[in-house]
């Protein structure tokens, strides 16, 4: 660049590569990944929702642990969260992102709802059952067991631990998970302000 010049974003510069993205707007090749993708914090929200739905499920097969209730509840919002990130991956291509993310955000505070119900009937209120006074919970878990059972069969007890990892339950790391893709959806939400849905 000449001395004195002033620099131009629009021009590309010696030494760095433009590239374009949704919108025809112009990337450096060093901005970071879900600028020049704007695709990929939709994609990293889907994955870890699916790995976590994975990972308990395996919980289930090698470790014996008994999915309850509540904790198909969260497995229904983690599934939710990952179908509304593949649905904003697809949208963000065409400059809408701020819908898919408010219903990620929905479903992650949702999630943690039913985390921090179990996280209190487990360290507090053992001898309450899992949906209370609100049997609907149970019965609509019931039904979807019976339908698919590998990804909603309910045998465990929502006040049983079950297991423990650094001091924490189970509940406790899944409300620690909701509150992360909580955060992921705000940042997806904020960082395009100028989008309109």
């Amino acid at each position: 660049m000449a001395r004195g010049a002033r620099y131009n974003p629009s021009v590309p510069q010696a030494g760095w590569k433009a590239k374009v993205g949704a919108g025809g707007t112009a990337f450096h090749s060093s901005c970071p990944i879900h600028m020049r993708y704007p695709g990929s914090l939709f994609l990293l929200g889907s994955g870890l929702c699916l790995g976590l739905v994975g990972t308990a499920l395996l919980m289930v097969k090698f470790l014996g642990i008994a999915a309850c209730p509540l904790c198909i509840w969260q497995r229904i919002f983690y599934l939710a969260y990952a179908a509304l990130g593949l649905v904003g991956f697809v949208l963000a291509r065409h400059g809408a992102r701020r819908l898919p993310a408010v219903g990620m955000a929905v479903m992650s505070l949702a999630g943690a709802g039913v985390a921090s119900y179990q996280v209190w009937i487990q360290r507090f209120a053992p001898t309450i059952t899992c949906g209370g006074r609100e049997r609907w919970w149970e019965a609509a878990v019931g039904w979807l067991g019976q339908r698919m059972p590998l990804l909603f069969q309910a045998d465990g007890q929502c006040s049983d631990p079950a297991w423990e990892f650094l001091g924490l339950y189970l509940a406790e790391w899944s409300l620690l998970m909701f509150a992360v893709l909580f955060v992921l959806a705000a940042v997806i939400f904020l960082r395009h302000p100028r989008t309109v849905i």
